[in-house]
């Protein structure tokens, strides 16, 4: 299971039902136009759409820029611009963040706000569009490509604490082994009886590679969302009988 913290709630579903989704997203990805190379962005939190993101872009051989919120709005479009990104994906909490952005954004022509129809913001930003359109609209049947294990798979940047922020890519191979040698009986010893909470967001080394690593090892997923606070976390912990704390 995957449990994720939306807002005061709490969403449920299965590994198969979030492959499902990301299956759907992938084609719609493919269908706006996104191919084998490019960067996509999201600005969000952890979130179980933000981990839909983590396998359908780089699922068809694209790159997921995971921008991080936290950043001065200096470094935020730097980091969006230096990808050159023409699609960017917005958690509903950052809409406001964006709109302040969007003077600086030089290359996005789109914006996806990750959120259900009823959920959309009323100000609304160029060319956006609802997450959930996209995955309803999207090909069940879709058949993910055959790309080369070297191929760029994730970006993430560093805070900037000495000047610009700095990208890291990280390729499908080394996303793979990165998650097999965390979960190795020698080192965390991850197995599906353990229930990981991503306490790093997946804009920070992509939250130590949770959302590759608890797939890999069958263990149970747990996404905080936007609440970092002492009691959200220590409630996540307790009620969803927490293991591991990648932080």
């Amino acid at each position: 299971p995957i449990v994720s913290r939306e807002g005061d709630a709490l969403f449920h579903y299965s590994y198969g039902e979030a492959a499902a989704r990301a299956r759907r997203l992938a084609s719609s990805l493919r269908r706006m136009g996104v191919s084998e190379g490019d960067f996509v962005g999201s600005l969000a939190w952890t979130t179980h759409r933000h981990f839909e993101l983590m396998y359908a872009v780089p699922g068809i051989g694209a790159a997921l820029h995971t921008a991080n919120p936290r950043l001065s709005d200096d470094h935020i479009s730097f980091t969006v611009n230096h990808a050159g990104e023409r699609l960017l994906f917005v958690d509903p909490d950052c809409v406001s963040q964006v709109h302040a952005l969007l003077p600086r954004l030089s290359g996005v022509h789109t914006f996806v706000v990750m959120a259900a129809k009823y959920e959309m913001p009323s100000t609304g930003l160029p060319n956006m569009v609802c997450y959930e359109d996209l995955v309803e609209q999207g090909d069940e049947g879709f058949q993910w490509p055959s790309v080369d294990e070297r191929t760029a798979s994730n970006l993430c940047f560093t805070s900037g604490t000495t000047g610009d922020p700095k990208g890291i890519l990280y390729s499908h191979r080394g996303t793979y082994i990165s998650s097999l040698a965390i979960a190795a009986s020698n080192f965390w010893a991850i197995s599906g009886e353990d229930a990981i909470i991503s306490l790093a967001p997946f804009f920070h080394c992509n939250g130590w590679g949770a959302p590759y690593l608890g797939p890999i090892a069958g263990a149970k997923l747990i996404l905080p969302g936007r609440a970092f606070d002492g009691r959200s976390i220590y409630e996540l912990i307790v009620t969803e009988g927490a293991t591991v704390g990648p932080g």
